[in-house]
């Protein structure tokens, strides 16, 4: 037999805006599964009923809850930590920046030697890619030339036209 449900929810929104916030929301899954908890929470469903309907173990659900009822809305959005600090500081990357944008045919292996000597620092190329991508900057296979071109080659075909 279950016992009976102590905590209750808090009703920081009325039960319209919280279906329009579902509505507005159904590309954000994370934000949105929690608030369908929230809503059967709201229709008098058990915490336990409402963690079956949207999947999620009862701790959690229970985490859920009680960051609503602390937080509200807030209290749903993920909260990340942001990840390991980069390498390079802000002024190394603008630094770096302002090198890449001398050239325009830099591949990575150029970059990562780059950084190795500019800067001491070694990264993956992988994560060239990325910083280079979070420049703005687009990576893209160097068009190939012809070695047996001759550099007058506009020329030539102007007097044989």
């Amino acid at each position: 037999m279950a016992r009976p449900e102590n905590i209750t929810i808090e009703r920081h929104i009325t039960a319209e805006e919280l279906q329009e916030r579902i509505k507005s929301l159904e590309k954000d899954v994370k934000v949105l599964q929690r608030l369908y908890f929230i809503k059967y929470r709201y229709e008098g469903a058990t915490v336990e009923e409402a963690a079956s309907r949207v999947e999620i173990s009862k701790p959690v659900a229970y985490i859920w809850q009680d960051r609503w009822n602390k937080e509200g809305y807030e209290g749903l959005k993920p909260k990340f930590a942001g990840g390991k600090p980069s390498k390079l500081s802000d002024d190394q990357k603008e630094q770096l920046k302002k090198i890449l944008n001398k050239r325009d045919d830099w591949t990575t292996e150029e970059i990562k030697k780059l950084i190795s000597d500019e800067f001491m620092v070694e990264y993956s190329l992988k994560q060239i890619r990325v910083i280079v991508r979070t420049f703005g900057m687009k990576l893209a296979k160097p068009f190939p030339h012809d070695y047996r071109r001759p550099n007058d080659v506009e020329e030539i075909l102007k007097k044989t036209t």
